[in-house]
């Protein structure tokens, strides 16, 4: 393993030397553990002035719980810092608590449903926010942070059928800004996580000029989990192939990268 993390070190040396811009960015990422590359990810949206808040939001409220876990240990071994200090110094309020409640990781890890449940939660998070004068954002993190997709999913069929507007309009009409994004993003995850990345790629490459930071992290960061039923799903939802945005928005040894990669 020393001999492993040697090598790694000496090829990191090697490209750093020899690549500039995106290139280089990719095939350096491609080098890290998983856990490692979000650990870099986010030390690098908290580091400095300000705070990528939007970058925190996409790893954080769509990581599982071993990834989450395996994320927090990747930031104390690589920053010597802790990870949840780290995000209450640099964010605050509800979406503070939300961000901390999400690295915790105590979301249910079962497959299993409770039709009773669902019917509770969805009362509960009626009665926090549009059956209410005022939000108790509390309600919410619980419920989104702790409860298994295919639960949520129960829950906001739930809250439809009881209110008769879907979950997403209550989100938007009881919070706002970033914890509206986050909270938007958990329940996108839970319905349609490799949808949700299709919309976080084809956004990096809509319009004038490419945010290439955001397309090499959603394809690196889901390359070994779902990156081809994401492809599927652009291809799907944009009716054009990914691999054609790429060629139109990408050039040289870096779209090649990333071709070889979907």
């Amino acid at each position: 393993m020393e001999f492993l993390t040697f090598c790694a070190q000496d090829l990191e040396s090697v490209l750093k030397s020899e690549l500039s811009g995106d290139l280089e960015d990719v095939l350096l990422a491609l080098l890290d553990r998983p856990s490692v590359f979000d650990a870099k990810q986010l030390r690098s949206a908290m580091k400095g002035p300000g705070t990528d808040t939007e970058l925190l939001i996409e790893i954080l409220c769509t990581r599982t719980n071993t990834e989450l876990c395996n994320l927090r240990r990747a930031y104390h071994t690589v920053f010597e810092r802790h990870l949840e200090e780290d995000l209450r110094s640099e964010t605050s309020g509800d979406l503070e608590k939300l961000f901390v409640a999400l690295v915790q990781g105590n979301r249910d890890t079962d497959f299993d449903t409770d039709p009773a449940r669902a019917e509770e939660d969805a009362k509960n998070l009626f009665e926090a926010g549009e059956g209410a004068w005022g939000t108790d954002e509390f309600v919410f993190t619980e419920v989104l942070v702790r409860r298994n997709y295919k639960q949520l999913c129960e829950t906001f069929k739930a809250y439809e059928s009881m209110c008769g507007s879907p979950i997403e309009d209550a989100i938007k009409s009881e919070t706002s800004g970033h914890l509206c994004d986050a909270y938007m993003t958990i329940v996108r995850c839970a319905k349609d996580c490799q949808g949700y990345f299709a919309e976080r790629i084809y956004r990096s490459m809509k319009g004038a000029g490419t945010d290439d930071s955001t397309l090499i992290r959603c394809i690196i960061s889901r390359c070994e989990i779902d990156l081809g039923t994401i492809r599927d799903r652009f291809n799907e939802l944009y009716d054009s192939p990914l691999a054609k945005w790429i060629e139109d928005d990408c050039s040289g040894y870096y779209k090649k990268v990333l071709l070889n990669l979907i």
